[in-house]
């Protein structure tokens, strides 16, 4: 994990995606915290989603990361 100092200094494109419904690791203090400390990222909230949207919402997050690769 990249320090929050670090997370401060970086000024690239980027796309945090996180389920509202994660019970291990609230959105409130990762998912949202993160996009707040990148500069430029864009959140994305499956609503929903738990923990392991890589498995439960894989095909609408193939597509999201597919959009973010084409710069959509």
């Amino acid at each position: 994990h990249l320090s929050i100092r670090r997370q401060r200094q970086m000024c690239i494109r980027d796309r945090v995606i996180h389920g509202d419904d994660d019970q291990i690791v609230p959105i409130e203090t990762s998912g949202k915290a993160s996009a707040a400390l990148i500069k430029g990222a864009k959140l994305i909230v499956y609503k929903g989603a738990p923990h392991g949207l890589a498995d439960t919402n894989k095909d609408q997050l193939n597509q999201d990361l597919l959009n973010f690769l084409q710069g959509k």
